[in-house]
């Protein structure tokens, strides 16, 4: 089946520079669209960048510096990608971390801040933009992971409290199934659409964290970047993920979420915290 082109589209995926990510923005150069990358190191993203450019022309890849665990770095960035005057046919947000301890620069346990709270800013300081696109559809990396996740508001307002991180990561991968859901209805009767997903168990450098007891166990059921970025590819490019909104996806087809992924006043709550805490 022929690739649907994005010739002429604008697409900002978070956190290319390894893994899922780069072959999600190597599939949608290779359909045709400007690609933004937006990640913390220019150095560790030239690669990608090199190889876009090389395959696919110069004017096919940007960088945009973003860190995610900094709200100020995350307003910098924004306005750097609406510099551009682009309208956002695509936004991706890719970028996350796992099995880490820790806070974010502006206090949010890390994992929150980082999968989370940044990736709601950022969606919501383009949004405008986003707006502009003929179709747009906004696309959250979220994991299976969510089904054990909970939310905690007080836990989320300080360091990682757990000794693994594991919990917390799932927690924030709860957040991201709610915060697509939730977006979909704030944005129902509009030109934007809105996707969270589980790429699968992937070979990336986002367990390079979690303590090595547990690495051969995640190893077991792993598959390749390569193959991980087929769902989000999926959702960003075929015409049946177009028609939906709000879903959650699981190897390319849409599967029901947890239970509290769910819950709507939950998802609200979790909006209108999350917009407290970033303003």
């Amino acid at each position: 089946m022929a690739t649907p082109s994005l010739e002429g589209k604008y697409a900002v995926i978070t956190g290319a520079n390894t893994g899922i990510g780069r072959h999600t923005a190597l599939g949608l150069a290779e359909a045709g669209a400007h690609v933004t990358i937006a990640a913390r190191s220019l150095e560790r993203t030239q690669p990608v960048l090199d190889e876009i450019a090389e395959r696919f022309g110069p004017d096919a890849v940007s960088f945009v510096a973003l860190d995610l665990g900094s709200l100020e770095s995350v307003r910098n960035a924004a306005a750097e990608i609406l510099a551009t005057g682009n309208p956002i046919d695509l936004l991706i947000n890719n970028a996350g971390l796992g099995g880490a301890r820790g806070q974010t620069k502006d206090g949010f346990e890390i994992h929150f801040g980082i999968n989370h709270l940044g990736h709601f800013l950022l969606t919501n300081l383009l949004l405008d933009r986003i707006k502009e696109a003929d179709e747009a559809r906004i696309i959250t990396v979220s994991s299976e992971a969510h089904y054990k996740g909970r939310i905690d508001f007080k836990a989320v307002e300080g360091p990682t409290p757990g000794r693994t991180g594991l919990p917390e990561y799932a927690n924030s991968k709860l957040a991201n199934v709610l915060f697509s859901a939730e977006l979909a209805r704030r944005l129902k009767g509009t030109n934007i659409k809105t996707y969270a997903l589980h790429p699968g168990v992937v070979a990336t450098d986002i367990w390079r964290r979690v303590p090595g007891l547990f690495r051969p166990l995640i190893k077991m059921f792993m598959i390749t970047p390569e193959q991980g970025a087929q769902t989000t590819l999926h959702c960003a490019l075929s015409a049946e993920a177009g028609e939906t909104t709000g879903l959650y996806w699981d190897k390319s087809k849409v599967k029901t979420p947890s239970r509290l992924a769910r819950d709507e006043e939950l998802a609200r709550e979790l909006w209108e915290r999350s917009e407290a805490w970033v303003r």
